[in-house]
């Protein structure tokens, strides 16, 4: 492998080769003088650690600083084990949300030199600017000094034309968050803050003359201030084109008309609202200190819904504090009604330094010791219900969330949406004892299996859906199961309906062969 030489490698273990590691880029973006003497380099979780350590090692650095998350940090630690291991001479700083909340830190900070806590702008630079200089400081732990908005440089322009092409651009238009759901880690910050919008919205047309189509806005609430989120939609409308798409975190309860009258100007397929609902129960919103207006919540997700060509990507979090399965039923069957096109089922998780803590031993919260970090149990949840919950989740991802079941899913969902998927996926998984690697052309023979019997629907009707939906799915042939015609033949045929009654006896003999 070609050595080259770089005093600072930035890098990270990104979940996917299509993310791209943003902080990184603002790190190096904000290297000043130091900025020639780095480079970014990035792995991904599946990478083997040996072989992610000689690719940091080509460099030949003196410094390696790794963004250390919820989703890689077990593999980070591999990593940083063997760095250790095989070059004790390079200093090694971490940080990130997993390592900025001390005393609660993972394993890996006890072999690393330096943490730094928090914005890392700032503090990153001085902070390899004295270790290039022999004066590394004596503490571990750094404080990041958070930087006036207005003062960073902005790391769009270090987006490689390999980025734009087959990788997500992540962009943000403000930082933090004014509310303070205890789930949370943005319930830490004082309040949201915009970036200057004329000098951002320079960089998104640069962007955009770079060929770059998909922007995802990481902003926690794209919409609070919402003459800002006017003027970043109207800038994107007037450079509209067949392949544009923008994703937005956006607050449910807060679409003022202004900003309606925005949003219906946009084509269908452009825009992508990801909608933290996360309960509609009022007494666990409280207690979570969780500001939702749940009437103004239940009108703006029909309005977007009725008026717009927005896809609507909404949040559930099972296993909050004095959550229970009827709870949770009320809130699934509530959004399954209000229509978006996916709804994300996420098991609570316990992120470091978040304030949810506090409700740990009131609630007898049980969480796993191991990334990433959820909840096993509760006071109101067992292990083996959290279990259900979670196959629960992978199930309706497959069916509910795959859009491959347009016309099938309303027959499955028809009366109490939330106990008949429940039943629903407690049958798969007896039949198939896995949540994973299900192929469609097998979880289509599946349905028209197990579906009749388990909800009592209609073999005719279900085959007659599940038809169309093979129709327009990317799978070719005949389908697996019978058509709706064969399905009416078989019931009304004698010699069926003496096999289906058969069915329900002991199996001996050639009886096991009917």
């Amino acid at each position: 492998m070609p050595r080259t030489r770089h005093d600072i490698v930035l890098a990270t273990l990104n979940a996917r080769y299509i993310h791209t590691a943003f902080g990184l880029r603002y790190l190096y973006a904000n290297l000043g003088a130091l900025r020639d003497r780095a480079v970014i380099a990035e792995f991904t979780i599946n990478q083997q650690p040996a072989d992610i350590v000689e690719q940091l090692l080509a460099h030949t650095p003196r410094i390696v600083a790794l963004g250390v998350y919820i989703w890689n940090v077990a593999e980070t630690e591999a990593v940083v084990t063997l760095l250790r291991t095989v070059a004790p001479e390079v200093v090694i700083v971490v940080g990130g949300p997993e390592v900025s909340h001390p005393p609660d830190l993972p394993a890996l900070a006890s072999r690393v030199d330096h943490i730094v806590t928090g914005p890392g702008e700032h503090t990153l630079p001085e902070l390899c600017r004295q270790i290039l200089e022999g004066n590394a400081p004596a503490r571990r732990i750094v404080p990041g000094l958070p930087v006036p908005l207005e003062q960073l440089e902005l790391p769009y322009r270090d987006y490689t034309d390999e980025d734009i092409r087959h990788r997500i651009v992540y962009v943000e238009a403000s930082r933090g968050c004014p509310f303070k759901c205890e789930f949370c880690l943005s319930s830490l910050d004082k309040t949201a803050k915009p970036f200057p919008l004329p000098r951002f919205l320079d960089e998104m047309a640069r962007l955009l003359e770079r060929g770059a189509r998909h922007f995802k806005f990481i902003d926690r609430t794209f919409n609070l201030r919402v003459d800002s989120s006017v003027a970043i939609l109207t800038f994107f409308l007037q450079r509209l084109s067949d392949d544009l798409y923008l994703h937005f975190e956006v607050v449910p309860d807060n679409l003022p008309d202004p900003l309606k009258a925005v949003l219906q100007r946009f084509p269908p397929g452009v825009l992508q609202f990801e909608v933290g609902v996360q309960s509609f129960d009022p007494v666990i919103q409280q207690r979570i200190n969780r500001r939702q207006n749940n009437d103004r919540t239940r009108a703006n997700l029909r309005w977007l819904r009725r008026h717009t060509g927005a896809h609507i990507h909404a949040d559930l979090i099972f296993g909050l504090p004095g959550d229970t399965l009827e709870n949770f039923a009320a809130s699934f069957d509530e959004l399954v009604a209000l229509g978006p096109q996916e709804i994300q089922l996420g098991i609570l998780k316990r992120l470091r330094g978040a304030p949810l803590e506090r409700h740990t031993e009131p609630f007898g919260m049980r969480y796993n010791p191991l990334p990433p970090y959820n909840v096993l149990a509760t006071a109101d949840l067992d292990f083996a219900t959290i279990q259900r919950m979670n196959r629960f989740a992978r199930h309706w991802d497959l069916i509910g969330n795959s859009g491959h079941f347009h016309h099938t899913l309303p027959l499955l969902l028809e009366t109490a949406p939330f106990h008949r998927f429940l039943r629903l996926s407690d049958t798969l998984y007896e039949t198939t004892r896995a949540t994973t690697g299900i192929a469609l052309r097998r979880l289509f023979l599946l349905l028209a299996q197990v579906v009749p019997e388990a909800l009592e629907i209609d073999t005719t009707e279900l085959t007659d859906a599940l038809h169309r939906d093979w129709n327009a799915s990317p799978l070719k042939g005949e389908p697996p199961f019978r058509s709706a015609a064969e399905t009416t033949l078989a019931h009304n045929n004698p010699l069926s309906a003496n096999r289906r009654q058969r069915r329900h006896l002991p199996a001996t003999g050639k009886e096991r062969h009917s």
